[in-house]
Formats: structure tokens, sequence, C-alpha cells
């Protein structure tokens, strides 16, 4: 089958960095290419030379059965080729309808916005995606889950011979994530081609033909999907076999750290929990159900209306996130572009921000030398792959960031760390490594609560789980006593205990 598009011999370095060495990518028409590998094996550089953001250093790019080069995104686009970014686009202030047609609005002869025009097609391109949205609504009044189905109306709308999917289901629920399978099952109808990237092994088996795998910025092999396995597939991705996907600490955690009575606030009702010494507590719920909101009324960052929380024997009242910084308690968020790190700034800068007090002396001036000391053992710890603690934080591997963020949070040596979706957008490499952390902090008698949206995670890593439902704890169970059906049941507001499941 002769393909829509082919990449061969693409060599891409950067300073104190070769980001690709001779990678080949093909796309089919009718056809879904998954592209896997580890964050940093290359994938998003392909991408970007792919459409026009990086001029390649050498190789062969075909577009149509012709040797091609798009010099900007705008020309990749006019092309023919969407893409749909990991990482949100949209300008917040302005309606559904103006961020899908931003840049090509539907104007008259005379140059003048066609409003109406503009709000029925956006309406359209959501009906295709059974979105249920208005599109003169304003993207910063949407959850995260549907400002990601705006980007991906966005792309749609272009009409795209090649649609590039990055890990576009991370932020869905799993009613959104079957409409999206639709709209790839009707493009492929349509004979375009799909390059899907993403983590998520059990939906790279259920959407896609092929796959293609980099590893360290090379072509590994290009396979169909229905003649391998995931062992086989991981396997090829990190170059060994992972024994465990998730490596439980059988340890028992110790007295209660944390006491919460009847906790209110925003979409938060009621809630009460305890959190012991050395316990990793999970926190599962369907998308929208409080339990983000759960954490920042914890943190500070929202305000708490009612209840109280005690920590070592003492109530504590939190009305900021310095306050809850200053308390004991930090909270790693599940948005890390907008809310968890500074791209513009180094990986030093950014692992420092929260713990600059630990690194000043008395008048404000900065202890450079044990600032880049710390920052040093955070970045061989946690296994940073970085050309050094200078680049800037926006320049590597989504899952690298997430090292930075976790490890940021403990230089101010917490008491109680909240991990909100630690391992969203992180390959399955990094995953291992992001649990053994948390499992020796656990170990160290940090309590660690863990928010996760992904079931199995929450019941691998946790010691005890508590289930979210409409702002209240609907479940609250020991992990050996649950199962991916009881905290769904609880999560849709049915709880039910181990013998009914």
């Amino acid at each position: 089958m002769q393909p829509l598009l082919q990449l061969t011999g693409i060599t891409k370095s950067f300073p104190g960095v070769k980001a690709l060495s001779k990678a080949a990518l093909s796309v089919y028409p009718g056809r879904v290419m998954a592209l896997v590998g580890e964050n940093g094996a290359g994938k998003s550089t392909m991408m970007k030379i792919l459409t026009g953001i990086y001029a390649r250093d050498a190789g062969r790019f075909e577009w149509l059965g012709k040797e091609t080069t798009f010099d900007s995104p705008k020309a990749s686009q006019a092309a023919g080729i969407g893409i749909i970014h990991q990482e949100l686009n949209l300008i917040p202030q302005l309606s559904v309808a103006e961020n899908i047609f931003l840049g090509r609005e539907v104007v008259n002869c005379s140059g003048r916005i066609q409003w109406k025009q503009m709000y029925q097609q956006a309406e359209a391109v959501m009906k295709r995606l059974n979105l249920r949205l208005s599109s003169h609504q304003r993207v910063d009044d949407l959850s995260i889950g549907d400002q990601q189905m705006v980007e991906i109306a966005r792309v749609l709308s272009f009409e795209s011979r090649v649609i590039i999917m990055d890990e576009p289901t991370d932020a869905l629920t799993d009613t959104e994530t079957a409409s999206l399978f639709r709209v790839i099952k009707d493009l492929k109808a349509q004979g375009c081609g799909i390059v899907y990237i993403s983590h998520r092994m059990k939906e790279i088996f259920e959407i896609c033909d092929d796959v293609t795998v980099f590893r360290d910025g090379q072509f590994i092999a290009e396979r169909q999907v229905n003649t391998l396995t995931e062992e086989s597939l991981i396997e090829m991705m990190v170059g060994r076999k992972l024994e465990e996907q998730y490596p439980r600490l059988d340890k028992s955690p110790g007295g209660v750290l944390m006491a919460v009575e009847h906790l209110s606030g925003s979409r938060v009702k009621d809630v009460s929990f305890t959190l012991r010494k050395g316990e990793i507590l999970g926190v599962s719920g369907l998308m929208g159900s409080g339990r983000t909101e759960l954490m920042k009324v914890l943190y500070g960052a929202l305000p708490r209306s009612d209840g109280s929380v005690t920590l070592e024997g003492k109530a504590i009242r939190v009305r900021s996130p310095e306050e809850g910084l200053q308390q004991g308690i930090v909270y790693i968020t599940e948005d890390r572009k907008r809310d968890g790190l500074v791209s513009g700034m180094s990986v030093k800068e950014n692992m420092s921000l929260t713990a600059l007090r630990y690194f000043s002396h008395q008048g404000g001036r900065l202890k450079h030398a044990a600032e880049q000391l710390a920052v040093s053992d955070f970045i061989r710890l946690f296994n940073i792959k970085t050309p050094s603690m200078n680049q800037p934080v926006g320049l590597l591997s989504g899952g690298n960031q997430q090292k930075i963020a976790i490890a940021r949070g403990l230089m101010t040596r917490p008491k109680v760390l909240i991990l909100d979706e630690p391992t969203r957008g992180v390959d399955v490499g990094a995953k291992k490594e992001i649990y053994q952390l948390i499992n020796q902090f656990k170990d160290e008698g940090m309590s660690i609560i863990l928010v996760s949206s992904e079931m199995p995670e929450v019941l691998g890593m946790s010691d005890r789980v508590l289930v979210m439902h409409e702002g209240q704890l609907s479940g609250d169970f020991p992990v050996g006593q649950a199962s991916q059906e009881i905290l769904m049941a609880a999560a849709v507001g049915k709880p039910q205990n181990a013998e009914q499941a």
C-alpha cells in the first residue's frame, strides 16, 4: 500500500543531544499508525519535523508520493496534516467556536466575521464527536476533558488527510473516549491516515492497525498490531522486560498523621477520612467527581467552607498554597503545563522554586552552591534526562517534566505529598521509575495521596482507596477488598461490597 506520508533516515540534533538518528515513519490511507516509545524516544521531535516546526538535519520526507519540506505549521496544515497536541493550546477567554476557527474565521467578501455561520459550523463539528457543548461557551468554563474535545474538534474542522493525535484520551472520560474512537473509525472509512501517540496499551490494541516503535531517537520496528502482545511491544519500547507493572511495597502504615472531618468547599461536600504515616492513599472517581477539588481544598488552593483538618494531632487552617507548604502539605498538579511548571525557566529554577527559603541567607541572598547541589542530587535520584540543569524545562519530555514537578514538591520536605495524575502522559518505563520513587517515599515514612483516573494504577500502588462521586465520598476500601468493579460501582454512586461484586 502506498503511504500518504513517509519519512526515512530522519536525523535531528540539538545542542548536547541527538534527538533523532535515522528514524522512520510511514502513514497509510485508512489505517491508524501507533507511534510508541519511552518519553525522550524522539516521538515529539518527529512530529515537529512532520508539521514544519523543526527542519530536519538529514533524511527524506515524502508527502503523497513526492519529496516535500514544510517550513511552517501553517504550510503542513494547508497541505492536509492536522495535529491534536497532548498539551492544550486553547485561548481560555474565547468561545468554543472562536477557538475552533481561530485564524481562519468565517468571513464575508468584505472581511467581516459571519458569527452565525461560524457558530453553526462549530456545532456541526461537535455533533460528529457527540459533544454536548454550546459553541458560545467560553473555554475557561469547561472541564479539562471538554477542552481536550474542543482541541479535537478544531483539527477535525480542517478536513485533514493525515491527523496526528498525541495522547488524545489523557483527559477524557470513557464516554468521550468511545466517541473519539467512533470518529477515528469514520475517518479511516474516509481514507484518512492517523498517527496515534499513546502510552495506553489497551487503546493501541483496540484502535490501531500498525505500530512504529522508537527508542533513544532511533527507529526500532514497524509491525502490524495484531502480530504483537502487550509484553512484546513494551519490550521493544524499553529494550528490556518489565517484570512487574505495579511494584507494590508491602509495608504496613503507621499511626494517623492527618484526620479530615466533614470537609466542605468548592464542589466538595462533607468528606471525612484519615491518612496514616507511610501510607499510600489512592483516590479514584470519574472526571468531575471532585477528586482534584478535594485535594486543592486540603492544599489551600480552594477555600474551605466547613469541616476540620488535623495534622499530627494539631488542628490546621490552610487558606492558601503558601500556608499549605508551611504546614507540610505539597500538591503536584494534574496539569503540569498550566499550573505545575514554568516552561521558559530552567530545570534548576523550576525544581527549587518553592524551596528557595532553604537556599537563602538571612538577608535573602541565594546560596547558589547549595541549590545546585540539591538539584544535582534530585536529577541523579530521579534519573532525569537533561543536557544540564540549565536546560529550559519546556524542552524536556513529558516524563522528565513530571519528575521535575515531583522533585520540586519534595524539596520543601513535605509531611503529606499529594500526587494528582502523576503518570499522565508518561511512558511505561518512566511510570515504573515514578512508582519506585513513590515506594521509596513510603518506605521513608512519607504519607502520600495518589489521585488517578486509572483504576489499575490505584489498585496496584495504594494501601487503601477512597472513591469520590459528585463531591462526596462514596467508598473507602482497603486495597485487598477492592476491585475495578467495586471502585466503578462507587464512582457512579452505587457502592457495593466485595460479596456483591
